[in-house]
C-alpha cells in the first residue's frame, strides 16, 4: 500500500478522477480496499480489491460513453 505516517495517524492515498467537465469521482486506499466515491454523491459507491478493479466500476459508474478518466494522485 501507498502510506504515509504522520505521528500516530497513518494516511492512505487518494486518487482523483477526473473527466472532461471535471472531478468525477475519486478513489482512496484503505486497510480494506480500494474505495470509490463519485462526485455529489452522499457515500461512497463501493470497495474494491485493487486499483484496476476500482477504476473500472469508477468508469462504470459515469455517464454511458464516457471517456476514460484521467486519475491524478492527491
Amino acid at each position: 500500500m501507498n502510506e504515509q505516517t504522520a505521528g500516530n495517524e497513518t494516511r492512505h492515498a487518494v486518487w482523483v478522477a477526473y473527466g472532461t467537465g471535471g472531478v468525477v469521482g475519486s478513489i482512496r486506499e484503505g486497510d480494506d480496499g480500494w474505495t470509490v466515491t463519485m462526485a455529489g454523491a452522499d457515500r461512497a459507491g463501493g470497495t474494491y480489491p485493487s486499483m484496476e478493479v476500482a477504476k473500472a466500476a469508477l468508469h462504470s459508474a459515469m455517464t454511458p460513453g464516457s471517456e476514460w478518466p484521467r486519475f491524478e494522485q492527491h
